[in-house]
């Protein structure tokens, strides 16, 4: 007996009774972006391996453990993108986007792929929404950023999201501080994970990301990299924290934040939730200056974020947060007999040209069976077609809520009663919900 096929661990399917979930959160984060200003971009799900290696960074956890890279030939090597920044700059380079207006301001919804752990709100395959900008080195930009990140998580309804901020500073800053964090974690070398014993020398920040909780605690009490920074950075920092208050976003300084990748410089955060666990990051970003020029481009501030989708909707989920409501069918059109199932496909046409979603049976099922499929796909109105209806040139509309009844012609003006008796509907519905029509 042939096993069945699964899908693969860390993956998830979104079934049709699931999609208005994701509809209303992608949305919702498109209208909010669009509202800032920034354009949407997409980028192939594979690069050249070397774009992550040289941006996100050869010590981080994603390069060192978590990427899915093929060999396409021997020349070739290709890795599933793990994040969406890395491949965003990389076309904004290749397509001269940074000759435009300025600031660029970008934004994505795509899929990345990390070979973790599976838990709530993290998969191995996950969905992810980012925003980037380009050009601006002020503080006003980083305020910017962090307003649209909290003005898409306001717009999903989300509560109890706490803001959570920190300055990494710039290199100058980090040379000095990696020799304090060098000089600390030497004391526990032989303590630490092995990958963080590899890390101690080429990159000490990093451990400070490491996700083992033997090296967490070690790291709890290690030197903190707001004591190190360079006086501009300071300024940066001092000046986006005025902004924030200026503009209402209350947030907490949190020095253990660093980010797990490493073109971040000066300003990160993350926006924190208490409802999915441990893993309670909804929105991280920050700013990576040193990214374009890394790259290839000419030196150019920039900065962003990214949210997964899943962990949103899992949050939503916990928090009863509103979503959409499920699409259905306006007009189920039931046939009976062959001449009549022709007028339905004809009527059917009618009503999609009007844009009313239209479904007719397909399967020359009974007068019974079709009203049973027509309440299993909401249907808010029924049109029965038999002999009669079709010598007369006019059939009943049926109100599958209230069980009303409206005449309605056979040809292509039916479009203005089923106009009228949805419009009718719709704005009960509305006034159910306290006048709320739109």
């Amino acid at each position: 007996m042939a096993t069945n096929i699964r899908r693969p661990n860390g993956t998830k399917d979104v079934v049709p009774e699931q999609m208005y979930k994701w509809e209303t959160v992608e949305e919702k984060m498109k209208a909010a972006a669009k509202r800032f200003g920034f354009k949407e971009i997409r980028v192939p799900t594979f690069e050249d391996t070397g774009l992550f290696v040289r941006s996100v960074g050869d010590t981080t956890d994603v390069v060192q453990k978590e990427m899915y890279s093929v060999t396409a030939s021997s020349n070739d090597n290709y890795t599933l993108r793990p994040e969406g920044t890395a491949g965003v700059v990389r076309a904004i380079l290749e397509n001269g986007l940074l000759n435009g207006a300025m600031p660029l301001k970008l934004f994505y919804i795509l899929s990345c792929f990390r070979h973790e752990k599976p838990q709530a709100g993290r998969l191995r395959e996950f969905n992810q929404f980012g925003c980037e900008m380009a050009g601006s080195p002020a503080p006003e930009a980083d305020a910017e950023i962090i307003s649209l990140a909290k003005y898409v998580l306001d717009s999903l309804g989300l509560k109890n999201i706490s803001l959570h901020i920190n300055s990494i500073g710039c290199k100058t800053c980090r040379a000095k501080y990696h020799e304090k964090l060098k000089e600390y974690f030497e004391q526990y070398r032989m303590d630490l994970c092995s990958t963080c014993q590899e890390r101690l020398d080429k990159n000490p920040m990093r451990i400070l990301d490491c996700k083992s909780p033997e090296d967490q605690a070690i790291a709890a009490n290690a030197p903190l990299i707001t004591d190190f920074l360079c006086d501009d950075c300071k300024t940066h920092f001092e000046q986006l924290q005025q902004l924030l208050k200026i503009i209402g976003i209350d947030f907490v300084v949190d020095p253990k934040i660093v980010r797990g990748l490493d073109y971040y410089t000066r300003t990160v955060f993350e926006f924190i939730s208490e409802d999915i666990g441990s893993q309670g990051t909804v929105c991280g970003g920050g700013r990576y200056d040193g990214l374009i020029q890394s790259l290839g481009g000419q030196p150019t501030p920039a900065l962003g974020f990214g949210m997964g989708l899943e962990r949103l909707i899992l949050t939503m989920e916990n928090q009863g947060c509103g979503f959409m409501t499920p699409e259905t069918c306006d007009v189920y059109i039931a046939p009976l007999g062959e001449n009549a199932v022709k007028k339905a496909a004809e009527l059917a046409g009618f009503l999609r040209n009007g844009q009313y979603s239209a479904e007719y049976d397909l399967m020359h099922r009974s007068l019974k069976s079709q009203m049973k499929y027509a309440d299993k796909i909401g249907a808010s109105l029924v049109m029965i077609i038999g002999d009669n209806e079709l010598e007369k040139g006019k059939a009943e509309l049926r109100n599958m809520k209230t069980g009303e009844q409206t005449e309605v012609s056979l040809d292509e003006s039916c479009l203005s009663t089923v106009d009228t008796v949805l419009t009718g509907e719709w704005l009960s519905q509305a006034m159910a919900r306290g006048g709320d029509i739109l």
